[in-house]
């Protein structure tokens, strides 16, 4: 699985899945460990253009923000 982080704080991050022959984007948000940790799905797209869509009016951070997790 492939994986981007947000360069600024690294808690924003979208995942690239493989279901049922498809490639699903899954956005999630994650909390601070002071404020319990966790993670939440913001939402899941098929495409980089629907990705960037959910980025742009569910996030602060757009396309050009994310960079490959090590």
């Amino acid at each position: 699985m492939r994986e981007w982080v947000c360069g600024c704080c690294g808690r924003w991050r979208v995942s690239v899945e493989l279901i049922r022959g498809r490639y699903r984007y899954r956005l999630v948000h994650r909390y601070r460990p002071e404020f319990g940790g966790g993670n939440n799905v913001i939402g899941e797209v098929s495409s980089v253009a629907e990705l960037e869509e959910l980025l742009r009016s569910r996030s602060p951070l757009g396309l050009a923000d994310l960079h490959e997790a090590a």
